[in-house]
């Protein structure tokens, strides 16, 4: 892979599939122990969704049980 003139790189595409990446989404690059990292931005509609949930509860929950029920209302 090599980076094009415009600093642009194409991710190839059984990355994308893997990691389910779709054109739109927003990425950021981090820096960790002198290696550069790709990462998805977390999307706001489920970021948002779990901050509500987080905050209604106080705490996180005890298990993925725990917070389905809770979110069906059961």
């Amino acid at each position: 892979m090599r980076i094009g003139e415009r600093g642009q790189v194409t991710i190839p595409k059984d990355m994308r599939d893997r990691f389910h990446l779709q054109p739109h989404d927003e990425v950021t690059f981090v820096e960790s122990r002198g290696e550069l990292i790709l990462r998805r931005q977390p999307s706001p509609k489920l970021e948002h969704g779990f901050r509500k949930w987080i905050g209604r509860i106080g705490q996180m929950p005890e298990s993925v049980d725990e917070f389905l029920d809770d979110a069906r209302g059961s």
